[in-house]
């Protein structure tokens, strides 16, 4: 059983001894700190938090464990049920809320669960706000109104005023994408996309195939959406003569495609594909974190425009989006946030505007991806032996390529221009570990950095 606690929200498997997993008593623990870290910041309002959930087996319950814990703080709940991430973001914005809570462990397995906090913009809370929380919830400075002051419960669905939202961005040509008449299949791995983003491609024109689309949280595969998890997908597109393969992730705020004879088209080229059409349209920077393929960067540089690397997580990315001002930005998971509609992994608008570049650029999903920069990437984990060593390996990388472009935004980041490769190591929160990125123009190049920084690495460990 695990509990991990850390600024982007509270995530745990469901059962257990408190502080073990994700316990009843966690989660009145930390959803009442969320309402007094609230309370704080707006000391004589009447709070209005909104709550939405993924489709979880586990959500009901600690849906009404959350929405009674923030009543018994006196606070009004806006139930938004069965709602994906990026809608219960946007409820919040929709309702001029002073927060909500997500109820999902994202592309975590059906035992986890989550609590995933946001401030009034529908954001999720700083660095700074997410210690103060956990520290609140360590010295249960917290209490409970008497019976005149409880809160009240209200139910509302958001997913329609979401897609409105959606659709009436005008980078959303509906029209050029009727015209295509495009067919999709869409796996939402048993969670609410399954409900939620039909309606979107029913309103686009687009014949969908349901795959996996039946919300009962018990999921049919690993539901992060990498490539060995959408084989089935891959193969339906091929059967039913799709133009593509939609997949996304539990709470709908990650995205991958498969192109139309079943091969990926790259997790990291949604966001790629995204931006290319958006800066086509609109002038500005772009962001992604350091992790991220180099793609985004070449592209944006084609448009004239400037790149900006984050540190790792949506929370940094969104900083750095509000910084710079840029026009796009996400994560090379899938993640596209497009600032015009709101700060915040979106899957829907991906759709969206991927489905306005196919139907606009007239190729084949395959060409498409053909058409940007080709990039291979290695993933590795250093295991440490002793942890305390973390520190030191990372400094020591430093220094050994300190010829080379250096980023210690996040860990450390090699840019090896000449060759238009980059490593990426940074440690991990939970583990005695080392993540190890290498992205190269060709998989044996990345795999050869990869072998070489691990090398590297080994030497360091070993004096």
């Amino acid at each position: 059983m695990t509990l991990i606690k850390s600024i982007s929200g509270i995530r745990g498997t469901i059962g257990g001894k408190p502080g073990d997993g994700l316990t009843p008593l966690d989660v009145v623990k930390f959803t009442a700190a969320y309402s007094t870290l609230i309370k704080k910041k707006y000391p004589n309002r009447e709070l209005k938090i909104v709550v939405g959930r993924d489709a979880r087996i586990s959500g009901e319950l600690v849906n009404n464990l959350v929405c009674g814990t923030l009543c018994a703080c006196g606070a009004n709940v806006v139930n938004a049920g069965l709602a994906s991430t990026p809608t219960t973001e946007m409820a919040v914005i929709f309702e001029k809320a002073d927060g909500g809570i997500i109820l999902t462990a994202s592309h975590n397995p059906k035992q986890w669960n989550a609590l995933k906090l946001l401030n009034e913009k529908g954001e999720f809370l700083t660095a700074q706000e997410g210690e103060e929380l956990l520290q609140i919830a360590e010295r249960e400075e917290f209490e409970f109104v008497d019976i005149d002051n409880v809160g009240k419960i209200t139910c509302k669905d958001f997913t329609q005023e979401h897609i409105n939202a959606v659709l009436s961005d005008s980078l959303v040509d509906i029209q050029a994408i009727k015209n295509e008449q495009f067919k999709v299949v869409l796996d939402a791995v048993n969670s609410v996309g399954g409900v939620t983003m039909p309606l979107l491609l029913e309103r686009l024109g687009v014949e969908c195939i349901k795959l996996n689309c039946s919300p009962t949280g018990d999921f049919a595969h690993n539901p992060e959406p990498l490539p060995k998890n959408l084989v089935e997908l891959s193969e339906a597109v091929v059967k039913n003569g799709a133009h593509l393969g939609i997949s996304v992730d539990p709470d709908v705020d990650r995205l991958a495609f498969i192109c139309e004879d079943g091969t990926p088209f790259g997790e990291e080229y949604t966001l790629v594909s995204v931006a290319d059409y958006v800066l086509q349209n609109i002038k500005g920077p772009t962001v992604s974190n350091l992790s991220s393929t180099r793609a985004l960067r070449d592209v944006t540089e084609a448009f004239g425009e400037k790149y900006y690397p984050a540190a790792v997580g949506e929370v940094n990315v969104t900083t750095k989006m509000h910084e710079v001002n840029a026009v796009i930005g996400g994560e090379g998971n899938g993640g596209v946030i497009y600032p015009a509609l709101h700060h915040g992994r979106d899957a829907y608008m991906g759709v969206a505007l991927f489905l306005s570049n196919l139907a606009h650029k007239r190729v084949k999903m395959s060409e498409l991806r053909d058409s940007y920069p080709q990039y291979f990437i290695s993933k590795n984990r250093i295991e440490i032996s002793e942890p305390q060593l973390v520190d030191k390996i990372l400094e020591s990388v430093a220094k050994v390529y300190q010829g080379e472009d250096v980023s210690l935004i996040d860990g450390v980041k090699v840019t090896f221009d000449s060759t238009k490769s980059f490593a990426h190591l940074r440690k991990s929160n939970t583990e005695p570990i080392i993540r190890l990125y290498c992205e190269a123009p060709t998989q044996k190049e990345a795999d050869a950095l990869a072998e070489s920084i691990l090398a590297k690495v080994n030497e360091i460990e070993i004096k």
